[in-house]
């Protein structure tokens, strides 16, 4: 059976996935599965479905992403999110991030590079570094992980290594962040 597939902008984690389910649901528009960024729908929408879905994405902070390039970012960004959180198998782990994109988008690492450099006025490797830090201020607020721990948790070679990239990206040393607490975290799809 044919699927319609829709890409959506902002889509970062599970209660957006939630979110965008209840949307489909309300409205009454089939679909097979929501996953981070994309929607998989039994039947192509019509127009003004399609109008009424983004609205009502809109609504919570989503879009549906219409061109290619649009397309092309998210998908990049989704996969960044998913390989800076460690939320991919241990295999995936092992392998550099330019391999990873390349294997999952199809499109050689330079043109994804500097498309989304184009595009997002920042490098890939920034992007991963600065969603790897918003993560690592989640876990430091949880309180649950040492440092040692967290670094491990986030592929880091070590505890120096996560520290300066902390400092560098929040101004702050992870002890000071965490006496400081959450004011100084973001949401993912605002980083």
């Amino acid at each position: 059976m044919i699927t319609t597939t829709l890409l959506v902008k902002n889509m970062v984690c599970h209660r957006c996935i939630l979110a965008v389910e209840n949307i489909l649901k309300n409205n009454l528009i089939p679909f097979r599965k929501v996953n981070i960024g994309e929607i998989r729908l039994m039947v192509a929408p019509s127009r003004n479905e399609k109008e009424r879905l983004n609205k009502e994405l809109n609504t919570i902070g989503f879009e549906i992403i219409d061109n290619n390039t649009g397309q092309l970012i998210e998908k990049i960004k989704t996969l960044v999110i998913k390989m800076a959180r460690n939320e991919v198998d241990e295999e995936v782990n092992r392998i550099n991030m330019s391999t990873y994109l390349s294997a999952n988008i199809h499109h050689e690492y330079t043109y994804l590079s500097g498309l989304f450099s184009f595009i997002e006025g920042r490098t890939i490797e920034n992007y991963f570094i600065e969603q790897r830090i918003e993560k690592a201020k989640e876990l430091l607020t949880y309180g649950q992980m040492t440092l040692s721990q967290i670094a491990c948790e986030l592929n880091y070679c070590g505890v120096s290594h996560l520290s300066k990239q902390f400092k560098i990206i929040t101004g702050l040393t992870p002890s000071l962040f965490k006496n400081q607490g959450i004011a100084h975290r973001f949401p993912i799809d605002k980083i």
